[in-house]
């Protein structure tokens, strides 16, 4: 027996090898394509699906697909199982209440609810087809959370040039994130590398109970002064599922201390030209942080001038105030404190008054002329300009009076003005007299006037002159009680009377004026008119005998017209003769005046032996023209 089972074990052996081959043979030929990605990137607290795709080289008979995940721990723990008769979550695991698996055509999704960062591990998918082959692969699921963004704060305290080390002037900080984010520093928006004695970066990463990261940064920087108007900023970048992105902080300027290298100095006010009288606030400012205490004085003078923090105030300068000014900032950092000045000059502007010759007044006589001259001594040109009553009469320094008269008299202002500094002004005046004979207003003209008896009438008389003339007046014709002076006004050189007069008859009134230099007469003949009757009886008799003028001049001219008509018929020969003749001619004659052909009828009846004498004239022998006919022309025909 034992001889046959040793004989047999060859047999044996012989045919586990040969099914080995065969199996391996299978093997190869029989296959599955299994793809899985590599990573997953989800958000936190996102869904995240994890696809397990397979293919056979022969159809299976019958399908297994289980998923595991990897504990911390390093051991695989199954999840999920799934064949051709069913679909299993598999109980008390950690994605018992999570997950969920969805099949298709081509494979199977696990998908994974509300991912934590404990989720980010690997997945395997473990693809089983039995003789047909089977495989498994993984995926690892990355979870991101972005932090916060950053929270920059600088120094709260200044700090110096001075020191000899870097000192920290910012601190940033962003707050639960994950992955860990990390920190970037810029000045200027321009990055800031660590340099030995210059920049550190000091990091600080806290890991917190939730897994998430904290990340703070401290800037230690030497400042120059150059930093003072720097602003530095931080920059967290931090990873998102397919990206990377930033998030940068405000800036923050930091107080930096640096000594003072320099000072300026200015004047403040007034703008522009200084003039005497005016306020001066005269600055001065150094460039170092903290400010200097500031000092003023004049040049070359140790006396320090009141001032305050920087201001010198100097109240109504006069010209004495003007000169070179200097500031020194007491900075005791400085290098060289003693040459941290800086000068201004000011200059204070003057007019002084007005010198006018001739000084005060002036007499001169008609005629004459006078040059008047006013100037005031300034540190600016000036400019001239003369006044009289208000009105501009010259311009210039210089004024001329030519062949004065008494016009020229008066007081002459003069006004000296700065043109390029308003409010620099003085002025000065003088006064002129015209020393002459009277001069009469009006004294070369007559005056002759016409009033009636027991008016009264009023006598002007105006002269002028220097010294002022005085004045009598001279009336002759009418009663010396008749008249009286009712107005009288004198000024230095003119006198103005007023005399009221009664007329009582033809009246002389002679207005004699006198001075030192002479005389001058104005005289008015009064012709007096005899009072016949009321001013209405007047008038009316002036009417009528302006009617009365008319129709004796329209009379006239109808009378040489009837002449000349008669005169032309008896050069015709139609002018009738006889008795008869003579009558139609009164008759024609008596439609014009029936008054006048009444008295010639009366006429030619008392008259009739005459009459027939003219008549036989006129029927005999012709007269020369010049006796024709004398009754009528004396009669007033003609």
């Amino acid at each position: 027996m034992d001889n046959f089972r040793n004989m047999a074990l060859p047999s044996t052996s012989l045919l586990l090898i040969v099914l080995q081959m065969c199996a391996l043979a299978w093997q190869a030929w029989a296959q599955v394509d299994l793809r899985m990605e590599d990573t997953v990137e989800v958000y936190m607290d996102d869904s995240a699906e994890i696809p397990c795709l397979y293919t056979f080289t022969q159809a299976p008979m019958m399908v297994m697909v289980q998923w595991f995940v990897r504990e911390r721990d390093g051991v695989r723990v199954r999840i999920s199982y799934s064949d051709l008769t069913m679909q299993k979550v598999d109980e008390n695991t950690t994605y018992s209440e999570r997950i969920s698996v969805r099949s298709n055509s081509d494979g199977e999704t696990l998908t994974i609810q509300d991912v934590k960062l404990s989720d980010e591990r690997e997945f395997f998918c473990q693809v089983s087809g039995f003789s047909a082959g089977s495989d498994e692969r993984r995926t690892l699921l990355k979870v991101f959370d972005p932090p916060e963004p950053p929270a920059i704060e600088g120094a709260l305290s200044g700090v110096s040039v001075s020191g000899e080390s870097t000192a920290k002037i910012a601190s940033c900080e962003t707050r639960d994130g994950y992955p860990k984010p990390n920190i970037t520093w810029y000045r200027d928006h321009i990055p800031i590398h660590p340099a030995n004695g210059l920049v550190n970066v000091v990091t600080l990463v806290t890991r917190e109970s939730s897994g998430l990261y904290t990340v703070q940064s401290d800037l230690h920087y030497k400042v120059t002064k150059e930093d003072k108007d720097a602003h530095f900023s931080c920059e967290v970048s931090y990873f998102v599922p397919g990206a990377v992105r930033t998030s940068e902080s405000k800036g923050v300027n930091i107080t930096v201390y640096y000594p003072t290298s320099s000072v300026e100095m200015w004047k403040e006010s007034p703008k522009g030209l200084v003039k005497e009288g005016d306020t001066v606030e005269i600055h001065c400012q150094g460039d170092g942080n903290p400010p200097a205490p500031i000092i003023f004085n004049r040049e070359q003078s140790d006396v320090e001038l009141d001032s305050n923090e920087g201001l010198l105030v100097l109240k109504e300068v006069s010209r004495v105030d003007s000169g070179v000014y200097e500031c020194h900032a007491l900075d005791l950092d400085a290098v060289n404190n003693d040459e941290v000045l800086d000068t201004l000059q000011l200059i204070v502007h003057y007019l002084d008054p007005a010198v006018v010759v001739p000084k005060d007044s002036e007499v001169m006589l008609k005629g004459e002329s006078l040059t008047a001259t006013c100037n005031a001594l300034s540190s600016l040109e000036t400019s001239t300009v003369w006044f009289k009553k208000g009105l501009e009469v010259g311009r210039g320094h210089i004024m001329q009076l030519q062949d004065a008269t008494f016009d020229t008299a008066g007081r002459y202002d003069c006004e000296v003005t700065v043109p390029s500094l308003p409010g620099l002004l003085t002025s000065g005046s003088v006064h002129i007299i015209v020393q002459g004979a009277p001069q009469i207003k009006d004294a070369d003209r007559d005056f002759e006037v016409m009033e009636k008896v027991g008016a009264w009438v009023n006598l002007t008389c105006e002269v002028r002159g220097y010294p002022r003339p005085a004045i009598t007046w001279s009336i002759t014709g009418s009663q010396s009680q008749s008249w009286r002076e009712i107005d009288k006004k004198e000024t230095e050189d003119r006198i103005h009377s007023v005399v009221t007069l009664k007329v009582t008859t033809d009246t002389v009134a002679i207005c004699n004026s006198t001075n030192d230099f002479g005389i001058e007469t104005k005289i008015y003949n009064i012709k007096s008119i005899p009072f016949l009757q009321t001013p209405t009886a007047r008038k009316t008799s002036v009417d009528n005998s302006g009617v009365i003028i008319v129709v004796i001049i329209v009379s006239i001219l109808l009378l040489a017209i009837l002449g000349s008509v008669f005169y032309f018929l008896y050069k015709k020969g139609k002018l009738l003769c006889g008795r008869s003749g003579k009558q139609e001619i009164i008759n024609a004659y008596s439609t014009k005046e029936k008054t006048n052909k009444d008295n010639i009828v009366v006429e030619m009846k008392a008259k009739k032996t005459e009459e027939s004498v003219l008549l036989k004239g006129v029927n005999g022998e012709k007269k020369p023209p010049n006796d024709q006919h004398p009754e009528f022309i004396n009669g007033g025909l003609l």
